[in-house]
């Protein structure tokens, strides 16, 4: 992939506020459970960075994927998963079905504010019984005159407690599971919304996460993303962004992962010499940073095909199931050289090592994405007649 000075320009100021914004807080938001969103959110739009690819007319910068890109790359590089998380749920997963679909009153209601950062926005896909299985959801939305009633619950949503609207996928008739779903947007205040309490998990601990439950909620069909019975469509087309933004968003990471692992191993001594004289363990981080330049070719080219127009399922899908891979192998291999210290909590390598693990599942598992790949190199096998 070619860069301009454009992509390097917003490169540096990414990073820089990663450097002074971010990172000098993460200990502290961590340790809460949550970060300010609503401010940082504003210091990101201040910087015109909540709308890098969303059109001008909404108050976007109307410029291609391969900036969104820069962002989740640079994102990385803060010192933890979570607040990276948050942000790119809210400029990649919960927000491109809605710039590219939606009416222009609801981009004006509900995309326009999420760019200048006065609204926080969620996805609302996964379920208590579906997860990855996105057509097994069982959330409903019926017609009531010109307004849909919903009801049923969502798992594991990320922004759950500070979002202002969620992006919701529910059954609208009782078509086949693959058009029977619309994307809905539902605002946080609208009666019969509630969230349960902050789930408690192994890593993201900044980014706050729980349930969301819909009794009876109404909402105007107005809020709907484009036509009816195509939500499923949509999402899947949405799942392109977050799978190379969720991929992209590790390469930083791993880096860290590898650079402290040296510093530690460099400075550690045993037997009479630094650990990183051992050749098991310079060996194993080159081949790890090799790795990491193979999943950067792999989401460059697959952002490619996407910015070209071409579908980039496979190769989308390809990236996220290798960073899934790479977010189990290395992160562990390198706490392994830490030792002692590794084990503990205050290490950048351990909340690394935590956070890291969720690439895996989140987004589609890498189980899912095995499939999509098989369905798409032909070789599933053939479903018996009968």
């Amino acid at each position: 992939m070619q860069f301009t000075e454009q992509h390097q320009a917003l490169r540096q100021n990414v990073a820089r506020f990663v450097t002074e914004q971010l990172n000098p807080h993460i200990d502290e938001w961590e340790r809460a459970g949550h970060f300010p969103m609503h401010d940082i959110l504003k210091s990101l739009a201040d910087l015109g960075l909540l709308g890098i690819s969303k059109p001008e007319a909404s108050g976007g910068l109307g410029l291609d994927f391969s900036y969104e890109l820069i962002l989740a790359e640079e994102l990385g590089g803060a010192h933890c998963g979570g607040v990276p998380l948050a942000i790119g749920v809210q400029t990649s997963m919960a927000t491109p079905a809605l710039a590219q679909y939606g009416s222009d009153e609801l981009k004006q209601e509900f995309l326009t504010p999420a760019i200048e950062g006065k609204l926080i926005a969620a996805i609302a896909v996964s379920e208590p019984g579906a997860g990855s299985d996105v057509a097994n959801i069982k959330t409903r939305a019926r017609k009531d005159g010109d307004d849909y009633i919903i009801d049923g619950a969502k798992m594991w949503i990320t922004n759950a407690h500070q979002a202002d609207f969620y992006c919701v996928l529910a059954n609208t008739s009782d078509d086949k599971p693959h058009s029977n779903k619309s994307l809905i947007i539902v605002p946080s205040h609208c009666a019969g919304v509630s969230r349960g309490p902050k789930l408690e998990k192994m890593g993201m601990r900044s980014s706050d996460t729980s349930a969301v439950f819909f009794d009876g909620v109404r909402v105007p069909q107005r809020n709907r993303i484009g036509d009816e019975g195509a939500g499923f469509l949509y999402q899947m087309l949405q799942f392109q962004e977050e799978r190379l933004f969720g991929a992209a968003l590790t390469i930083k990471g791993f880096e860290l992962c590898i650079q402290s692992t040296i510093d530690y191993t460099r400075e550690r001594q045993a037997f009479n010499a630094p650990l990183l004289n051992n050749q098991t363990i310079h060996f194993a981080l080159a081949e790890h940073q090799m790795e990491v330049e193979a999943l950067r070719s792999l989401i460059y080219r697959a952002t490619e095909n996407y910015v070209a127009g071409q579908d980039a399922t496979l190769l989308a899908s390809m990236a996220k199931l290798k960073a899934g891979r790479l977010s189990r192998s290395l992160p562990d291999q390198c706490l392994q050289f830490w030792g002692g210290m590794g084990f503990m909590e205050s290490t950048l390598i351990n909340r690394l090592y935590r956070d890291f693990r969720l690439t895996a599942i989140g987004g589609g598992a890498d189980e899912i994405m095995l499939g999509i790949i098989c369905k798409l190199m032909g070789i599933l096998p053939k479903k018996a007649k009968g």
